[in-house]
């Protein structure tokens, strides 16, 4: 017997067993429970999320012999036939092949005549949005004015090339992209049927990389049940798919942070000795930094079963957010510069260096030495706490969450500190040890430290060095505004100053 691959196999045949378009499923369930029929039906949505297989499923609900049903028996010759393609009343049209005027006026002719063999004639036009604009007109008419027995089901993955005229006569569907986590969950049960033995890690990679389509998905795990000789393991799903290994990234961008350029070529050299993809590697680049991005402003939103979360989290700490927005920007440049570079190795270490070139001015100060005698020990520490947090010998996370707190009250060694809700992920205990050690080195004594999060005032370290950096620009564009020659290059030019490009020296 023929081998049937998984796409097939496993295609739903009932609304019960579609995954992932449960909005569309209640409205289509409800509309047939209540016999309320509509004569055109539109599913829209990327490719393999579902659109032909749902087409089928409503073609059987219509015809099925026990009668119009949400649930179909799956056993009568229609059901049969029409999962064969093979019922003489559904007819599947792919407008890609069959665009013209005449296929559908052909088309249109056939459906006065009454059903063969089922109740109604249904009629699928896949990628309906490439036939032609007289196709479209002479279905029109038949769309005004439908016969009794005859329904459209269209599908498309661009609507937006579908006449307005089309679209006001049809009910809508948008079908949505298959999150992981379903896709994960199904190609899990899926396995457990076949008997097929899989590795949790190595579904969520396929997961990533069908991009929300189921089909493409069933037929990445068929190549991986291929690839690993019947078996389905992490290592050889990442082999098969060139995906790049977290921890490569991450510790690029730990050494990014640190300003180590020597240590992020020699990872740059290690990725190209496993002859991996340059381009994905800055794909991936880029979704880790976001990731960090989210970190950093709504932690909230970082998946829980992230295994990378809690070194995503420490970056979010150690990297300025500046920082991290430009190096986003710095890897999606980077992936349209790849196929210029003399060598996608050469492309992603220029990427690299140019990330630690282009720092903010937030970047990289160094830290102050410890002050011989304590500091910050009148009332007025909370005056004193930002130049305090300047003289810790602190670095990382920790020194972030000096540099975001406010000092809301001090009494003896006591300190109680207050984050606001932004910075909420730098409350995190370890952070929290870790700076109360750099006091105690700095003050040399025992001291205690209380983190809450709430409403801060802005005289916090952070917010003092931008206003700083804020006033400097200021003063800077203000001197380029006055400089002679600036002006007389503008005048001779016909142009104007870009304020946001006036960068100042720091002095």
């Amino acid at each position: 017997m023929s081998y049937q691959v998984l796409a097939r196999k496993w295609r739903p045949k009932d609304f019960g067993s579609l995954v992932g378009q449960e909005h569309v499923v209640r409205a289509l369930r409800h509309a047939l429970e209540q016999k309320r029929l509509h004569h055109a039906y539109l599913f829209t949505g990327t490719r393999g999320v579902g659109k032909t297989t749902l087409a089928r499923i409503l073609a059987k609900c219509l015809n099925c012999e026990t009668g119009v049903t949400a649930q179909p028996c799956n056993r009568c010759s229609a059901c049969t036939q029409i999962d064969a393609g093979r019922f003489p009343d559904y007819l599947e049209l792919d407008a890609a092949s069959n665009r013209g005027v005449d296929e559908m006026t052909q088309l249109l002719e056939r459906s006065v005549y009454t059903p063969t063999a089922g109740r109604f004639k249904v009629y699928v036009i896949d990628e309906v949005h490439q036939l032609s604009g007289h196709a479209f007109n002479a279905m029109l008419k038949t769309l005004e004015e439908p016969p009794e027995h005859l329904k459209f089901i269209l599908a498309t993955t661009d609507p937006q090339k579908i006449p307005v005229t089309v679209l006001s006569r049809c009910l809508q569907f948008n079908l949505k992209q298959m999150p992981r986590e379903a896709i994960r969950v199904h190609l899990e049960g899926l396995l457990k049927e076949e008997k097929i033995p899989y590795e949790g890690d190595a579904l969520s990679l396929i997961g990533r990389a069908a991009s929300g389509s189921m089909r493409d998905a069933l037929s990445l795990l068929d190549q991986a049940i291929a690839h690993g000789g019947g078996k389905v393991a992490a290592a050889g799903v990442a082999e098969m798919l060139g995906a790049i290994d977290q921890g490569y990234l991450l510790r690029l961008l730990e050494n990014i942070a640190a300003g180590d350029a020597a240590a992020a070529v020699a990872i740059a050299g290690e990725m190209q000795a496993r002859s991996l993809s340059f381009d994905t590697a800055l794909a991936d680049l880029a979704s880790v930094l976001l990731r960090i991005a989210l970190g950093q402003s709504a932690p909230e939103a970082l998946e829980a079963d992230l295994p990378e979360r809690a070194r995503v989290l420490e970056l979010a700490g150690r990297l300025d957010a500046e920082l991290v927005q430009l190096c986003y920007q710095i890897a999606l440049q980077g992936r349209e510069d790849l196929p210029l570079a003399p060598d996608e190795h050469g492309g992603f270490v220029m990427t690299i260096l140019r990330m630690l070139a282009f720092r903010p001015e937030s970047e990289g100060r160094p830290i102050a030495p410890p002050a011989k005698k304590p500091a910050a020990t009148g009332t007025k520490g909370e005056s004193a706490w930002p130049q305090l947090v300047q003289a810790l010998p602190v670095t990382g996370a920790a020194r972030e969450l000096g540099r975001h707190a406010e000092l809301k009250r001090r009494e003896g060694s006591l300190f109680e500190l207050v984050v606001p809700k932004s910075k909420a992920y730098l409350a995190e205990r370890s952070y929290q040890d870790k700076l109360k050690a750099a006091l105690e080195q700095h003050l040399g004594s025992a001291v205690t430290i209380k983190v809450s999060v709430g409403d801060t005032s802005g005289a916090t370290a952070a917010a003092i060095e931008a206003g700083e950096r804020d006033a400097s620009r200021a003063a800077a564009a203000q001197a380029v505004q006055k400089d002679g020659f600036v002006n007389d290059l503008v005048n001779l030019l016909d142009g104007k100053v870009v304020d946001s490009s006036i960068r100042s020296d720091g002095k």
